[in-house]
């Protein structure tokens, strides 16, 4: 295995649009390279000795986990830190605790609700700051989806990627990863439920000039048509659980089932971040099927987050 780059220690990860499309490529690179080492059963301790905070303000099965197996991998340790338990809960400022983590910790992830509490957190600490989740992104999905993209058709230029159902935080990462690298990248929506139109303009402005292009539709039929991966996402997120109700019913026909499945390319694949909820934004029938790469995407999380902290932490 090569050397790891440099060129990254101590840059924090907070939204997909803060690095270069060269960048996020060390990335999914590097993540190639330690798969398939892992594959070998190659130990790769590069990070000895460093501790990695672990801030969640909102459940994980994925993050958590991808995050304390992958840096446990690398030689270092993961420390679980639940907001609640922290004094952040009792009205401590996200800048005094950047600055108190910073002289514990060699890195921090944080998992929470507002993306400025994560780009406040990333302001003031003095070491990489990695986003897990917030309402408003989610990069590191957006990682291990291009991952697994690259993996099964061996570039990301030129694929067209058909997100289906509610515009989240999820298909703004994607968005902005599938535009940045050259794909053609179609989201179908009902009204209401579009991404954020700052968000759209970013991600138009880099397909415009990687050579991808971006558009929003509303029939997901349309948005389907040609594509080589459908992706989809749960309708009701963390947060929204009081608007579920009116989200299955204006949601219902952008389910991902065979028979939308059908109209896409011959060698289309279904993508889901997970958790899923069957029989809802996806049947079984696709999510367990053979052309669905849900669990390929999950694995690959592990994979990614094991890279970015290889490149970031000193």
């Amino acid at each position: 295995m090569a050397g790891i780059p440099t060129t990254l220690k101590g840059r924090s990860f907070t939204r997909i649009s803060s690095w270069s499309p060269d960048e996020l490529r060390a990335v999914l690179d590097l993540a190639d390279e330690l798969k398939a080492e892992r594959a070998r059963r190659r130990e790769l301790r590069v990070l000895p000795g460093r501790t990695i905070g672990l801030i969640f303000h909102k459940p994980s099965t994925r993050t958590r986990v991808a995050f304390e197996v992958g840096i446990a991998e690398l030689g270092g340790m993961a420390l679980f830190l639940p907001a609640s338990e922290l004094q952040l809960a009792r009205g401590e400022s996200y800048r005094d605790t950047a600055i108190v983590l910073s002289r514990l910790l060699s890195a921090l992830m944080i998992r929470t609700f507002d993306q400025d509490e994560v780009e406040e957190f990333a302001e003031h600490a003095s070491i990489p700051v990695i986003n897990g989740l917030t309402d408003t992104a989610h990069p590191l999905q957006a990682l291990a989806d291009a991952m697994t993209l690259r993996e099964r058709f061996g570039s990301l230029a030129g694929l067209r990627l058909a997100y289906v159902g509610d515009g989240n935080n999820v298909c703004h990462s994607l968005l902005r990863m599938g535009a940045r690298f050259g794909m053609h990248v179609v989201v179908a929506t009902p009204p209401g439920y579009e991404p954020d139109a700052h968000v759209v303009e970013g991600a138009t402005r880099d397909a415009a000039a990687s050579g991808g292009s971006v558009a929003l539709v509303q029939d997901p039929r349309e948005a389907v048509v040609g594509a080589h991966a459908v992706y989809t996402d749960v309708w009701a997120s963390m947060g929204q659980e009081g608007e579920r109700e009116r989200r299955l019913r204006d949601l219902a026909p952008y389910r991902v089932d065979d028979a939308l499945l059908a109209l896409a390319d011959r060698d289309a694949v279904a993508m889901h971040c997970l958790p899923a909820h069957v029989g809802e934004e996806i049947t079984a029938e696709v999510l367990y099927g053979p052309r669905c790469l849900a669990w390929e995407q999950a694995e690959n999380r592990l994979h990614t987050q094991k890279a970015l902290m290889a490149l970031v932490i000193r």
